[in-house]
């Protein structure tokens, strides 16, 4: 009996030492795979697959809990009812966000684009973010015309997104300063033509 509960302790010991090595990889920036992760947390590559099959799946549970509500993001503009003010910082802080974090998030993208089955892996962290930064218009925009409000979060999801900025930096070369205002340009452009 003290046998097996000893096992099933150290069982827990190594999934939770992995968890964490992945949790604290994610907060480097730097890159993310299942090799790293199992050096930091001092296990076998093949140990760290006998507990997560995947990459998605652990960072998934690896950086649960990590992520900001919409509410805490936005809180410095919480006062304000102009979508246009709340989108842009709702695309700045994701924008920010994914620079800070870019490994996690590059290995994330990878990993469901790969096997797009795996696509609920992903947080979708960018519409919870743009439902919050929009939500003054549910009773004017949103009341007259649903579907323009709709379309507005489509189009917004498009731009608001870590694909944008890894496309302006990666393919285009452009500094992630001029890449972010960039963005945040588009992202107020189309809130304020909807507006319109």
């Amino acid at each position: 009996m003290t046998s097996e509960t000893g096992r099933v302790n150290q069982k827990l010991r190594t999934r939770t030492a992995i968890v964490q090595a992945a949790a604290e990889l994610s907060r480097t920036g730097r890159e993310v795979s299942m090799p790293e992760v199992a050096r930091a947390a001092l296990v076998s590559e093949a140990t760290a697959y006998r507990y997560f099959p995947d990459l998605a799946s652990l960072l998934r549970e690896a950086i649960a809990g990590q992520l900001p509500s919409p509410e805490e993001a936005l809180a410095p503009v919480a006062h304000s009812d102009d979508p246009v003010v709340r989108v842009a910082a709702a695309t700045e802080f994701l924008l920010r966000h994914v620079l800070a974090r870019q490994g996690v998030v590059r290995a994330m993208i990878a990993a469901t684009i790969t096997r797009p089955e795996q696509a609920q892996a992903r947080p979708g962290m960018r519409f919870g973010l743009i439902d919050y930064a929009l939500a003054p218009l549910a009773g004017t925009l949103g009341g007259r015309d649903p579907e323009a409000l709709r379309q507005l979060k489509n189009d917004l999801a498009v731009v608001v997104a870590a694909e944008a900025l890894f496309s302006l930096t990666d393919l285009h070369g452009m500094p992630a300063e001029a890449a972010i205002a960039s963005i945040v340009h588009t992202a107020t452009t189309l809130t304020r033509a909807a507006l319109t």
